[in-house]
């Protein structure tokens, strides 16, 4: 069932949204992108004469219950965004009567699923080398199976518009799934636009096709970097793992963010570029700090020279061209991670210079996908959202579809 031909009139819905938002110290939501991107299929479910039931996770709280990730801190700027009252049920387990008493247009939200260990099927206080893990974890399957159960006793039909979450076989992403017939469970507008979009990238590739990958570590990003070896044209690296691949060549990178056990895994990725004619972009030079500050001093320096007591926070001027030259005349890009600390103010240039190419290639007729949270607050920090093709809400979803696996929360609609 797709959700364009379902009928929602007198029908009570399940979403299944990502309402996992930066919140500041005082629990007031920062970016909102994710809220917004779900807002097509809530007030669809409203506008046909359905009653809605939303929930989502917040953070990791591990199983136990944190106010810190409560959804009730965005109650109110989901029901501005819906233009109706929302209803907060402070247990997710004991909304029974609020949902037997829903009436077409009304809405109630759900507080944090993961609060229950059930959602996430992961066995709490014990670790995976205690002999009584297996038989733990497999008493929590079959509690994630009741959980699930349960949420879906609230309604008449499921959507899973979560895409951020997609890639996990969570009681709410997919474990639910199995309590709805094929007639009741659909993916939402968000997900077959974040699905259309991956296939974009993958299936429609026009070239030169051009990914961006920022970030810390190497180890999180290996298997889509050498995925992404077999499909694009060029392949930048920016961010953190930068120094990773100087000090792989013998390079001094100072204080700078490295993974000394993967320096064997920068080398391999170099090889298999070159083996599968990659042109594999690595920053030349960086604006290296003092202290990891914003008001540290800074100079520019070699990304393999880097002085002892100071660490590369950001991409430097040679670099930024370096990326901009890479990226232009691109027909295909893809941007997952940024190219420096772009939390301090002083630190965004490098973030910039690849956000600005991107525009322009995007200006130019190329297709840009924008994906991961840090990449997302990038784009929306330089105000450039609207200059991009498609801004995806999930980070490790974007990449594992991308890398080609199915993704539970799409596979458990579909069977």
């Amino acid at each position: 069932m797709t959700i364009k031909d379902y009928k929602f009139a007198g029908k009570k819905a399940i979403v299944r949204v990502d309402f996992n938002v930066p919140l500041d110290e005082n629990g007031k939501i920062t970016d909102d992108t994710r809220i917004r991107g779900a807002l097509p299929t809530l007030k669809k479910v409203l506008d046909e004469g359905g009653a809605l039931i939303i929930m989502s996770h917040m953070g990791k709280p591990k199983g136990k219950v944190n106010p810190k990730m409560s959804l009730s801190q965005i109650k109110e700027a989901v029901a501005e965004k819906l233009g109706t009252p929302v209803t907060f049920v402070d247990d997710c387990m004991k909304a029974d009567a609020q949902a037997a008493a829903l009436k077409p247009g009304e809405v109630i939200l759900l507080e944090n699923l993961r609060f229950y260990p059930e959602e996430e099927g992961k066995p709490v206080g014990i670790e995976k080398t205690d002999p009584a893990y297996e038989e733990a974890k497999k008493a929590m399957k079959a509690s994630q199976k009741d959980f699930a159960k349960h949420l879906a006793s609230y309604a008449d039909c499921y959507i899973n518009d979560a895409f951020g979450t997609a890639h996990r076989k969570h009681a709410s992403t997919a474990v639910i799934a199995d309590y709805f017939d094929a007639d009741n469970k659909m993916l939402g507008l968000l997900m077959e636009k974040e699905v259309e979009a991956v296939d974009n990238v993958l299936s429609n590739i026009k070239r030169p096709f051009v990914a961006i990958m920022g970030g810390s570590k190497v180890s999180s990003k290996i298997g889509i970097i050498e995925n992404l070896l077999g499909k694009v044209d060029k392949l930048i690296l920016c961010g953190g793992m930068t120094y990773t691949f100087m000090k792989a060549h013998g390079g001094e990178i100072g204080n700078s963010i490295v993974e000394l056990d993967k320096l064997d895994v920068a080398l391999g990725v170099e090889e298999l570029a070159k083996k599968n004619g990659v042109e594999l972009v690595l920053g030349e030079d960086s604006v290296v700090a003092d202290a990891f500050s914003n008001d540290a001093n800074t100079q520019v320096c070699p990304s393999n020279a880097i002085p002892a007591g100071w660490e590369g926070l950001d991409a430097g001027p040679v670099t930024r061209q370096k990326f901009a030259d890479a990226i232009k005349g691109a027909k295909t890009i893809l941007w997952n991670g940024p190219a420096g600390v772009f939390e301090f103010d002083n630190f965004t240039a490098g973030s910039k210079a690849v956000a600005d190419a991107i525009a322009q290639a995007t200006s130019e007729g190329a297709f840009s996908l924008i994906g991961g949270g840090d990449s997302v607050a990038c784009i929306n920090k330089f105000g450039l959202a609207d200059q991009v093709s498609y801004i995806s809400t999930g980070g490790g979803a974007l990449l594992e579809a991308i890398e080609g696996k199915e993704l539970p929360g799409i596979a458990a609609i579909r069977k």
